[in-house]
């Protein structure tokens, strides 16, 4: 509703404007101007009178429901992978997620968010960052008890040629990184698990050799393996890429206090259940070391960083921003 184009329903944008977190002036760099007074009129219509709620807890509503649902796929993806959310870090790109990131990991536990540069359109800036890449997979059955090395030879080194001459039109004389995977189960099951192999012929007692990284990557899931089951691998995968280095460390800049812009944000506080003025910096003016505490809001020209009360910010020396876990909260 907020955007003025004969939008009703409220989304949660307009839930995040009715609780303060974006600027209705100079949202999208002061591009496309808001409309809080449509926002809060259709949170309320649709939200807050049908339950009897005030807007502002309305749409607080709308955010915490919103923030839920990603924690919960969260929670199931790190079941499904077998990883501890609390002990991983959060990043967050995307022209919303800075407005969300850091409640989603006060629900998840996690103690380190990071706001990279440019998150507002960090699909883009991975896109052309990215290697010029192209994978080739194939079905083809191999029971582990009949391994069949000429046969998985060959397959391998026609997929290689058909993901080289992709490759090659965009990266003719770079150097290209090959990555095999086989895609396997123990018999009877409905799924398979991604099972990482060598590059270059798998000798004729492969079989026992990829049971083992099965069982290896199975593990690494499960936390155990069945034994005396067949395993067996249901298809095969070559991706093929450019080789792109990963950027350098940068060295930990001395922190330092960051100056408000004086600007004060009149944010919801959902824990609490009331208004709070906090102060605005403005990002694109902080530099490495640049340290502020929560509540705050940290806004740039296409989205803004909430900051909660139990978070503090600095900014790294490569201009990302990093919010931390006060250890006390």
């Amino acid at each position: 509703a907020c955007y003025g184009r004969g939008g009703e329903r409220p989304t949660v944008t307009d839930a995040d404007l009715v609780m303060g977190r974006i600027d209705p002036v100079k949202f999208a760099g002061g591009r496309v101007p808001l409309d809080a007074g449509q926002a809060a009129a259709a949170v309320d219509a649709m939200v807050g009178k049908p339950l009897d709620l005030p807007t502002e807890l309305a749409a607080g509503g709308i955010a915490e429901i919103v923030d839920e649902n990603m924690g919960n796929a969260a929670r199931v993806h790190a079941v499904e992978s077998g990883k501890d959310l609390p002990e991983r870090g959060l990043i967050a790109f995307g022209g919303a997620a800075p407005l969300h990131a850091a409640r989603l990991a006060e629900k998840l536990g996690i103690q380190t968010v990071v706001i990279p540069m440019a998150a507002s359109v960090g699909s883009a800036v991975g896109f052309l960052r990215a290697p010029i890449a192209y994978e080739v997979v194939r079905s083809r059955y191999v029971d582990m008890r009949r391994y069949d090395a000429d046969m998985l030879t060959e397959l391998f080194a026609g997929m290689r040629a058909e993901a080289e001459s992709v490759v090659r039109m965009g990266a003719p004389d770079a150097t290209l990184v090959e990555t095999r995977t086989a895609y396997m189960r123990y018999r009877g099951q409905g799924h398979e698990i991604a099972v990482p192999l060598p590059e270059g012929r798998i000798a004729g007692d492969g079989g026992d050799a990829l049971r083992s990284a099965f069982e290896d990557a199975y593990r690494q899931l499960y936390g155990r393996i069945i034994p005396n089951l067949t395993v067996e691998a249901m298809s095969w995968s070559l991706a093929l890429a450019t080789e792109i280095p990963l950027p350098h460390a940068t060295a930990t800049p001395t922190p330092v206090d960051a100056t408000a812009t004086g600007e004060m944000r009149r944010l919801y506080d959902i824990d609490l259940g009331t208004w709070r003025d906090v102060p605005v910096y403005w990002r694109p003016d902080l530099g490495p070391g640049a340290r502020m505490q929560g509540p705050a809001v940290i806004a740039e020209p296409d989205t803004a960083t909430v900051v909660t009360p139990n978070f503090d910010a600095v900014v790294d020396g490569s201009g990302h921003l990093v919010l931390h876990r006060r250890s006390a909260s």
